[in-house]
């Protein structure tokens, strides 16, 4: 499937990305106001390249392409179209896009490869990855999927389901999964995965009682594989220090406004969605958003919107490197974004 482009008329060491982002912004461009800068000078053309179709799980970047904020700070932004056949991680190589958004783990992979990706900003601050199974299956443990029918995605994103199985020291029989969940449905795997704010809430609009359910969080078993973030390359930051400091900025704003504004969010995602000919349930993409604000803001967390804890990144390299899917990690302050990183 070829990537198509899309584009509205409406436009550290212990520092967190967010508040590097800020400071080196504050100080490149000035006290003057938004407005004033946008109107003096030209647009900074930029892409972005989400991990999948348009859905409130990307809410933010929609939300802050519609409502100008990306044009208040000096961006002229194109959201790339992403789903099956686009890689994030190729379109950065190619010079396709600028950001991308990326799973802490496939953004270790990709660096242990030799690509330079760096962590600008991370947005989910715990994992939505889960297993699910039927209480009828007779799976209580997870010890009790040894040798079972499990569903996993190809690719990157089933590296932090292989940790978990690894951990607990079982095999299980993997099943090609989709990108729905009928084989779960149809019973022909005895374990899907999931994610909680996509296809769990589709088991249960299937008909499904949550209470016929056995789920796991792998965040509940010491898994806690962060998911979405904003990325780049160095290059991309050593060219142009400024213009991820404004996309950081303008992609924060966006995903406040759309928590703040969760209806007027929710018509700009399913407008976005149609444009694309995808099928649009306002309730899903409801119950996505508001998951989306669960993950990004966990209540009594001490957690800042857009920031990658220093534990959080380690926890994952170690686990990474002991199961073998990488031989080494970069250092925290090497794979963050700070306020040096033209320097670097």
């Amino acid at each position: 499937m070829r990537c198509l482009e899309i584009r509205h008329e409406h436009g550290r060491r212990r520092k967190t990305p967010l508040h590097a982002a800020w400071i080196l912004f504050l100080l490149l461009m000035g006290n003057l106001p938004l407005q004033a800068r946008a109107a003096d000078m030209p647009l900074k053309r930029a892409a972005l390249m989400p991990l999948w179709s348009p859905q409130a799980q990307f809410a933010g970047y929609y939300v802050a392409l519609e409502k100008g904020l990306y044009a208040q700070h000096g961006i002229d932004l194109k959201i790339l179209k992403s789903g099956p056949g686009c890689s994030p991680v190729q379109a950065l190589a190619e010079g396709k896009a600028d950001f991308a958004v990326l799973w802490l783990s496939t953004a270790l992979l990709h660096r242990a490869d030799g690509k330079k990706l760096v962590n600008l900003a991370q947005m989910n601050q715990r994992s939505s990855l889960m297993l699910i199974s039927k209480k009828t299956a007779g799976i209580h443990t997870i010890e009790d999927m040894n040798g079972r029918k499990v569903g996993l995605w190809e690719g990157d994103v089933s590296i932090p389901l292989r940790t978990l199985f690894a951990k607990h020291r079982i095999t299980v029989r993997e099943v090609r999964q989709s990108h729905t969940v009928n084989l779960f449905l149809r019973g022909g795997i005895d374990v899907s995965s999931a994610m909680w704010f996509n296809e769990y809430h589709t088991i249960l609009n299937a008909g499904i009682d949550p209470a016929e359910l056995n789920t796991v969080f792998l965040s509940d078993e010491g898994v806690n594989f962060l998911e979405d973030g904003i990325y780049a390359f160095e290059e991309t930051l050593r060219r142009d220090p400024a213009l991820a400091g404004a996309f950081v900025a303008a992609s924060l704003e966006g995903w406040r406004y759309a928590f703040d504004h969760p209806d007027e969010a929710l018509d700009i995602v399913i407008r976005s969605m149609r444009e694309a000919q995808l099928p649009a349930n306002r309730m899903h993409q409801k119950w996505m958003l508001d998951r989306m604000r669960d993950l990004m803001l966990p209540e009594g967390a001490k957690t800042v919107l857009g920031q990658l804890r220093e534990q959080d990144y380690a926890a994952v390299a170690r686990a990474m490197q002991k199961d073998g899917s990488i031989k080494d990690y970069p250092d925290y302050a090497a794979f963050t974004w700070s306020a040096d990183a033209a320097k670097k």
